[in-house]
């Protein structure tokens, strides 16, 4: 291994473990932002290294991905006959300082430590992006990135699919993918330095930061934006197109149900159409509250968000 040791990770606690992971970036961080990680975008990257961006509370998924972790790494061992190790350490290249790698384990292969171990979890509704020689590309970039910061030629992704499919596969060491990442996380690291946040890109992730770092409006507070009217202008633009594509939309979805009458299921060249009845029970939030106005000032919950308004 080529890479320096950034620090050792067995006696630190996890808030301390952050700490350092927002001194650079790591390998989830390289798929958002070269924009491929389906969770999070390069501008949620962004926050979470200047310490402005919301804590992320430990979820179910994380979870079982951190406790099966193990038992994937185990299974890994057992299929190929090679042994497995733990590295508690986040290493750092040699080069490019900003570049930092927290792998889950190494293997060794002909008596010598020949490449990562990557471990993942993932439910039954991912099985097609691991399919033959396929690979999700947000998990191949963080691969790359740790071979990158770590100077091996390989590596395995070794994963459990819906808790009943295992997989495994190598990945080689791809210089030009490489170069790649090193460009833009250069770029994305000089933006960290000089506090110039990227460019807000459509995500429900930058949604999402946009309402916790600004969750309430100053009232009366005034501004003047005129450098943005030619987006506003676009915005427009946009916003027709998209009510006459619902139109167009509509309308082609009445023909078919017209043509359809009662029937359930309609058969389209090779696709099925379905137009079920479906029953759903909702609670008549009016009603409940002429006639039960103290239940449901019991239930009723506040709610505070923003409203984008055009005028």
């Amino acid at each position: 291994m080529q890479a320096n040791i950034f620090i050792q990770t067995s006696d630190i606690g996890h808030e301390e473990w952050l700490s350092y992971r927002r001194l650079g970036c790591g390998g989830s961080d390289a798929a958002a932002i070269a924009g491929v990680n389906p969770w999070k975008s390069p501008i949620s990257v962004y926050f979470e290294k200047i310490g402005e961006a919301p804590e992320i509370e430990e979820n179910e998924r994380m979870y079982w991905g951190n406790v099966l972790e193990d038992v994937v790494a185990k299974e890994f061992a057992k299929r190929t006959g090679f042994k497995v190790q733990r590295r508690n350490a986040m290493y750092q290249h040699k080069e490019h300082e900003f570049m930092l790698a927290n792998v889950d384990r190494v293997y060794i292969k002909d008596g010598h430590v020949a490449g990562i171990l990557e471990c993942k979890t993932t439910n039954e509704y991912s099985k097609d992006q691991w399919e033959d020689d396929k690979i999700p590309n947000h998990y191949y970039l963080q691969v790359q990135h740790y071979l990158a910061v770590t100077g091996f030629q390989e590596a395995y992704i070794a994963a459990l699919i819906g808790g009943n499919k295992f997989v495994y596969k190598k990945i080689n060491r791809d210089e030009e993918l490489i170069e790649y990442l090193i460009k833009i996380e250069a770029d994305f690291w000089k933006m960290v330095q000089d506090k110039t946040p990227p460019a807000m890109d459509g995500s429900s992730d930058a949604d999402n930061i946009l309402s916790y770092l600004y969750p309430e409006s100053e009232p009366e507070k005034e501004i003047h934006l005129d450098t943005l009217e030619d987006k506003l202008k676009d915005l427009e633009r946009i916003k027709a197109d998209i009510k006459e594509l619902d139109k167009q939309k509509k309308e082609i979805e009445q023909t078919i149900k017209n043509e359809m009458e009662d029937a359930e299921i309609a058969h389209i060249g090779e696709r099925k159409v379905t137009w079920k009845t479906v029953i759903s029970n909702r609670i008549d939030s009016k009603k409940l509250k002429k006639e039960k106005p103290e239940i449901y000032e019991q239930y009723c919950k506040e709610s505070k968000s923003r409203r984008f308004q055009i005028k």
